[in-house]
């Protein structure tokens, strides 16, 4: 819907109105955006490559928004922060900050300290349980954020110990029958006692054992080619001739430097032949063709077969298998005492965890007390003046819970509280849960009233609220408006409403408008000032721009509005 639009938000209080459907929701949307919300291809334009949002964001040097900017590689440019994001026609997304391209995740780093934004959303989510727990926890501040990181610890911890500890109990016999069979294996293994690299070993005696006869057979024959043989003194050798052509060569060598080293290579020749002769003798009296011997190694070589046919492809992977087998049998072996570590472990740190629980107990009702009144001080500024909100903190009982305040209770990853937030609207009524006993109009009251309260206590610079009017009315909504305003004191506020008693206590007021060219529907921003808001504050009360009626309606909303602030 939107084109190009450039939005400017007042330092104070900034209403955004506009008709239904005109693309109010689509400018909180791009904030939405800037902040590090989720991106989705529907958001761009058809036709158009992406759709782009970038804002300029006025910080102070000193907060931890600009703090972590920096670390990421940010500028900031006179005082103010740069940041953009980029949404493709396909969805992908990309974000930048100070003219450093980082990571979306970041974005929402930021929002956390620069920006708090509430809308319908945020109304319903306010009916949960968890997150009333949250809100008394973010208005308690460290005396419930320094015991719950503590209890947080021990409740991972137990969870692991519990975990291992089932994990060894329930698969007791199955860990029994795994050590078993370890064991067997370990023990087949020791009754052999392989030694790396026999089986290598004996392959190659067996091989040679098995030929033996041929083997001794061809190392005499070599010999005998290379030395001659004593009973043939006539027979004609290597050896003899070798030496034959070494002494024809010696006689003329001192005439030719070439012919000398022949002559010396030949003699080499000689000498090698002499050894390879020598060695050939040794290996034929050295072998064995004992078949006793050859029965042996085959009998041995067949145990080794036996432990690699089950643990290994060689006797080297049956001792690698070895070695891990003894220490998982070590491991499943010490079960018992391991059991007896992790109960004792689980038990101290249930006790653990039940004095951290009663800690948060304590900060959570001491923090409801003052978190209650506060609220029910701001009610009565927002035309509830009888109203009155408290907070029911109970523990449910769980046998398998923790101990606290002599009650086994039951206990998760933020204590043992149910929290839940009652109103009692007027007086005589019974308190109730807000989600049971509180109108739309109601709920955002209290709703602004929370946020109101959280101002004054963990404060950030800009409060964005999305039709957090909505089913107000009347006087109620006039006291929306001045209550607003004077947020708007202390910190930027951009209110998107349709209540012209809201939107006349802004200092500034834009309308988000949109005009039909026959093909594409266009909306458009702009800041309302003089005849042109009495106008739209004008249509916002009657539906109609030009009502004398509601003109005179209009400016005496807007005069109230100023004189109040």
């Amino acid at each position: 819907m939107i084109d190009d639009a450039v939005v400017e938000l007042s330092p104070g209080f900034t209403a955004v109105t506009g008709e239904t459907g005109a693309g109010k929701t689509m400018v909180v949307t791009s904030l939405g955006l800037l902040l590090g919300g989720r991106a989705d291809a529907a958001l761009v334009r058809i036709g158009a490559k992406n759709a782009v949002v970038e804002g300029r964001i006025t910080v102070p040097r000193d907060t931890a928004a600009v703090v972590r900017a920096e670390e990421a590689g940010a500028e900031l440019d006179d005082g103010t922060l740069l940041i953009s994001r980029t949404v493709s026609a396909e969805g992908r997304s990309r974000a930048h900050v100070g003219g450093r391209s980082v990571p979306v995740g970041l974005l929402a780093e930021l929002a956390d300290d620069l920006v708090a934004v509430h809308g319908q959303t945020d109304q319903q989510g306010l009916l949960k349980l968890s997150r009333q727990r949250q809100a008394l926890d973010r208005y308690a501040g460290y005396a419930v954020a320094v015991p719950l990181g503590k209890y947080g610890e021990a409740y991972k911890r137990l969870r692991a110990v519990t975990a291992e500890l089932e994990e060894i109990t329930t698969r007791a016999r199955e860990r029994a029958q795994e050590a078993d069979m370890l064991r067997f294996g370990l023990e087949e293994i020791a009754a052999v006692e392989p030694r790396a690299g026999e089986d290598a070993e004996l392959a190659e005696e067996a091989e040679r054992l098995g030929h033996a006869e041929a083997l001794a057979s061809a190392a005499a024959v070599a010999h005998t080619a290379l030395a001659g043989n004593p009973e043939d003194p006539e027979g004609v050798d290597a050896g003899t001739l070798v030496a034959g052509a070494q002494r024809a060569l010696e006689a003329v060598r001192a005439h030719d430097p070439a012919l000398a080293a022949l002559t010396d290579r030949i003699g080499e020749i000689g000498i090698l032949l002499r050894d390879v002769a020598g060695e050939l003798a040794g290996y034929a009296d050295d072998l064995d063709a004992d078949p006793l011997r050859l029965a042996a190694v085959e009998e041995r070589r067949a145990a080794l077969t036996g432990l690699t046919r089950k643990y290994g492809e060689d006797i080297a992977a049956v001792l690698a298998w070895a070695e891990r087998s003894a220490a998982r049998l070590t491991e499943l072996e010490g079960d018992d005492e391991r059991i007896e570590e992790l109960t004792a472990e689980r038990d101290a740190l249930r006790v653990e965890l039940g004095a951290l629980a009663q800690q948060l107990s304590d900060a959570r009702t001491e923090a409801a007390e003052r978190f209650a009144a506060a609220v029910t001080a701001e009610l009565a500024s927002l035309a509830m003046p009888h109203a009155r909100v408290s907070f029911d903190i109970r523990q449910t009982e769980d046998p398998e819970g923790v101990e606290v305040g002599g009650r086994t209770v039951a206990y998760g990853p933020s204590g043992v509280d149910e929290v839940e937030l009652l109103l009692a609207p007027h007086p005589g009524a019974p308190p109730r849960p807000i989600a049971k006993g509180a109108s739309g109009g109601e709920l955002s009251r209290v709703m602004l009233a929370v946020e109101v309260v959280f101002a004054g206590t963990d404060p950030v610079p800009t409060y964005l609220f999305d039709e957090v009017d909505a089913g107000v009315g009347g006087k109620a909504a006039v006291e929306i408006g001045r209550r607003l305003a004077r947020l708007a004191k202390t910190a930027q506020v951009v209110v998107v409403t349709h209540l012209p008693q809201v939107a006349a206590f802004a200092d500034r007021q834009l309308l988000v408008e949109k005009t039909n060219d026959g093909s594409v529907t266009r909306s458009g921003v702009k800041v309302l000032e003089g005849e042109e808001r009495i106008r739209e504050l004008s249509r916002m009360l009657a539906g109609q721009e030009d009502s004398e009626t509601a003109r005179a309606h209009a400016e005496e909303l807007l005069a109230t509005a100023r004189a109040d602030v």
